[in-house]
């Protein structure tokens, strides 16, 4: 085999090196992108897929900027007995489901974009963008929080009659005023996932319970402590002051 022909192979191997190398680059952008988002939002995805027409390219521009946005967003710890009010306030409302559906509905509503704030999350009073960021970050469950939502904020004037109606994003599944009980139902069963997301304890709400039970003990320690110091002037005061009444005695005595 002449040298011509070695060379020649030598450089159609590197190119086909080079080649295969771009395409699996250009495939793994492809994986990071539409791919992980994909796979990060789940049914978002979908539905903001379906939002757009089923153009996956706006798709997948519109979550990167969730992402960017809320991405970097660190929970705040929730202290073990407010966690305890909360699930106390969900347990009352699906009681109150049995005979007051919207109204539990309405409190479900109330009680997440609470927990979410109490979490770290955009206040309740900026819906859109609490709802934006809770997508981020529990973005399987969140549609249940639009559904009750949507229920909380309509009126019965609405779309009566629909047996099921259009989200806040106008895709489908979401809950109007014309639902019956059963989809109300549904709704509360869905938002109390994204419910259990924010309350459930992570590590660093056990590290900050730990941290306030230190604390506590710490302060009634030095609080005990301060009450002991107090007690064992006043009886010092109370042992010196029990001698104040003979000094003028004797020096009474002295000067006569």
């Amino acid at each position: 085999m002449s040298t011509g022909l070695i060379i020649a192979l030598i450089v159609i191997v590197a190119l086909v090196v080079v080649v295969a190398a771009v395409l699996t680059l250009r495939a793994r952008r492809g994986a990071g992108g539409g791919g992980s988002l994909k796979r990060r939002f789940g049914p978002e995805y979908d539905r903001t897929v379906a939002r757009h027409d089923g153009d996956e390219r706006a798709a997948a521009r519109e979550l990167a900027e969730r992402v960017k946005r809320h991405g970097a967003l660190e929970k705040r710890p929730l202290p073990s007995a407010e966690r305890e009010r909360y699930e106390s306030r969900w347990a009352a409302a699906q009681e109150r489901f049995v005979d007051s559906p919207r109204e539990a509905v309405a409190e479900a509503d109330r009680l997440i974009s609470e927990v979410a704030e109490a979490r770290g999350f955009p206040d309740g009073s900026r819906y859109e963008t609490q709802l934006e960021a809770l997508s981020v970050h529990h973005a399987h469950h969140v549609h249940g929080y639009r559904r009750v939502h949507l229920a909380a904020h309509t009126t019965g004037d609405t779309a009566q009659g629909r047996t099921g109606a259009f989200d806040g994003n106008g895709n489908g599944n979401g809950v109007g005023p014309g639902t019956g009980t059963e989809d109300l139902r549904e709704a509360m069963i869905e938002a109390r996932a994204l419910f259990e997301d924010l309350v459930t304890p992570s590590r660093r709400d056990a590290r900050a319970d730990r941290d306030a039970s230190a604390g506590h003990a710490g302060r009634a320690h030095r609080d005990g402590s301060a009450r002991r110091d107090v007690r064992d002037g006043a009886a010092a005061d109370g042992r010196h002051r029990s001698h104040l009444p003979w000094a003028p005695a004797r020096r009474h005595a002295k000067g006569s």
